[in-house]
């Protein structure tokens, strides 16, 4: 470990986290040139302790505690740092905790700060979506890592795969097959422009490429997508894998009321839903990104990023569909 960089990963057992560590564990390069040290609320747990064995330092973190930070982050080259807004539904909160990690990489040397992100939806849109809180907040973390002057990327990971299966293509209860899907959704089929992003596979992919290549990426944002899909095009690729289960599938454009109403009926607090109700909504209007092209943040990678067939392909519980 001596002659090695120390890495510091947030949330080292979570989706994002977890698969930075894979990633930086699996490449010969980063194995070789850094030590990670995953940062987990409690290094006791079961995975934490398979990361243990894999040679992660495994440490306790608290993103309200400076003085937690400082231990954590004590001789780390670089840090990838995220944040979770919905577990408080405070920006307030998340900013905070986004600029208890700043101050203290910018003062224990932190050389490079790679923090997942996002654009700021009511100024991108004008004021027309000012209720996105979970991505304006995160914009308010990278304007003020911006400030102080400390050698940062913005990683901007794009829309989960894995919000389509659990809570946009759901089980049509109008058809008597079981297997039968409806693609609810508050916009267009044909227009809505949505950047894919697998984060259990392929968040890792996209912060291994950051840290090998800071030349690249220093002060940059990496937009971190597969490609643009509508739902049109996502809806024939799940007909070609899935072709019986195809067949039952269909688009389903429902009100902003309907879509609200349908977040609150499963448990989420009106605020919540009107946020989640723009955030969809973004997607046909300036666009999850801001119509920002791909292209150089792909150019990056050295293993491509995951396509929407294969995660079709893959996911377990369509595993029975044919």
């Amino acid at each position: 470990m001596s002659d090695k960089k120390i890495v510091v990963v947030f949330g080292a057992t979570g989706v994002q986290g977890g698969s930075v560590v894979k990633a930086l564990l699996n490449d010969p390069e980063t194995a070789t040139k850094f030590h990670i040290r995953g940062v987990t609320r409690d290094p006791s747990k079961p995975n934490a302790k398979v990361l243990a064995e894999k040679g992660v330092e495994c440490v306790k973190g608290d993103l309200d505690s400076k003085d937690s930070l400082r231990e954590a982050f004590k001789n780390a080259y670089a840090v990838y740092a995220v944040t979770n807004y919905w577990e408080s539904m405070s920006a307030d909160k998340e900013i905070q905790q986004g600029k208890n990690v700043v101050d203290v990489a910018k003062e224990s040397g932190v050389q490079h700060l790679v923090f997942s992100t996002l654009l700021n939806v009511t100024e991108i849109t004008n004021g027309k979506l000012p209720h996105v809180y979970h991505f304006d907040s995160k914009a308010e973390i990278e304007k003020y890592m911006r400030s102080t002057g400390i050698g940062f990327t913005a990683f901007m990971p794009g829309f989960y795969m894995s919000n389509f299966p659990t809570m946009i293509m759901v089980p049509n209860t109008e058809s008597n097959d079981k297997d039968a899907l409806l693609f609810v959704f508050p916009t267009p089929s044909d227009s809505t422009k949505i950047p894919l992003f697998d984060a259990d596979a392929d968040t890792g992919k996209y912060v291994k490429a950051i840290l090998k290549k800071p030349d690249q990426t220093l002060g940059k944002r990496v937009f971190a997508a597969t490609d643009y899909y509508t739902p049109d095009q996502m809806l024939d690729t799940f007909r070609q894998v899935k072709p019986s289960a195809g067949k039952l599938i269909r688009f389903a454009q429902v009100s902003p009321d309907q879509f609200k109403q349908g977040a609150i009926g499963k448990g989420m607090p009106e605020f919540a839903a009107q946020e989640l109700l723009e955030n969809f909504q973004l997607l046909d209007a300036e666009g999850y990104f801001g119509g920002a092209d791909l292209g150089e943040s792909l150019a990056l990678l050295d293993e491509k990023p995951s396509t929407w067939k294969e995660y079709v392909e893959n996911f377990p519980q369509w595993a029975h569909l044919d």
